[in-house]
């Protein structure tokens, strides 16, 4: 169908060996949807609606994906078991393409843009201090300068997890006392990037307010002063999900969109699950774009996240 190109390097190395777990459980399930099968029918692809479901896929978008499929079958009379793989592959791929027009190559910020604000969101546990700490690593690497905000100050080990990458990453960070107001921490931080011709700020916020309307007021009180310094700030409000836990990522998703002004979205433990589908459900359902993936334990293992790749690694055999 035209829409993959050749990926080859380090990074699509890293982004097949992250998705092992999930491919291996995906193949494993498809293939046993085949057994005694010469072409894609009827019950072929309902056991292929049932494998991209349980996969985590999410259900409208295994709706999209079978319904694409079942065009093809009556388009072409005739495909084999053996082109499934293929088909799934090239279907999937033209559904994420139609339906989101963002891609992203490298960790780059808009040159109109100083201080890029990056104000970061997610329920504890997401692995949201890591992402921020390799985050920095990354426009650190570039050659921007970074400054780190913790605004997540009802957690003391918030702080001291911040801190430890701020100093592992070398980048500056702003603290202030456990149970101070997190938005007087945002403050401080972006009129410190100001103040120190900062390029990019990363702010960490709370994990554990209890229901969505503390979360909406804690968030947009941190946003309004911001606003205070840079109007148009946060240029970037960036929801942390672990794809680890599968259909709960689509809820806190649901939730965090609602909640507030989400702009872009990470999805951290690739490499760790059998669960990577949710990234095809949340790239789909979305309007919020899918930016990074974390597929490791090293800094260089966040990535930026491009579609076309990740299809391709996913069901490449």
């Amino acid at each position: 169908m035209g829409i993959f190109k050749i990926f080859s390097g380090e990074k699509k190395e890293h982004l097949d060996k992250g998705l092992e777990k999930t491919k291996t459980s995906l193949f494993s399930k498809i293939s046993k949807t085949v057994i005694g099968k010469s072409k894609v029918d009827d019950e072929v692809l309902d056991n292929l609606e049932e494998v991209l479901v349980t996969s985590d896929v999410g259900v409208e978008t295994t709706l999209r994906i079978i319904e694409r499929i079942e065009r093809r079958v009556a388009s072409d009379k005739f495909l084999g078991t053996n082109e499934l793989n293929q088909i799934l592959k090239e279907e999937t791929g033209a559904l994420l393409q139609e339906n989101s027009t963002d891609d992203y190559t490298d960790f780059s910020i808009p040159d109109e843009k100083k201080p890029y604000i990056i104000m970061v969101v997610g329920v504890n546990g997401v692995g949201k201090t890591t992402t921020i700490g390799k985050l920095a690593y990354q426009f650190k690497k570039s050659g921007k300068n970074v400054l780190m905000g913790a605004a997540d100050t009802f957690r003391a080990a918030a702080v001291d997890q911040l801190s430890i990458w701020a100093d592992r990453v070398s980048v500056p960070i702003v603290t202030h006392m456990m149970g101070t107001d997190p938005a007087s921490v945002a403050y401080d931080t972006v009129a410190k990037a100001i103040s120190s011709n900062a390029d990019v700020v990363i702010i960490d916020t709370a994990g554990r307010l209890h229901n969505k309307t503390n979360l909406m007021n804690e968030l947009s009180k941190i946003r309004k002063v911001i606003q205070k310094l840079v109007p148009d700030g946060p240029d970037e409000v960036l929801l942390i999900l672990d794809a680890s836990t599968g259909q709960n990522a689509f809820e806190q998703a649901k939730q965090f969109t609602a909640a507030t002004e989400v702009n872009a979205i990470a999805l951290t433990k690739l490499d760790g699950t059998a669960k990577g589908g949710v990234v095809l459900g949340i790239s789909d359902q979305f309007k919020v774009p899918v930016k990074y993936i974390g597929i490791g334990e090293r800094m260089e293992d966040l990535q930026v996240f491009n579609r076309m790749e990740f299809v391709d690694s996913l069901f490449n055999q």
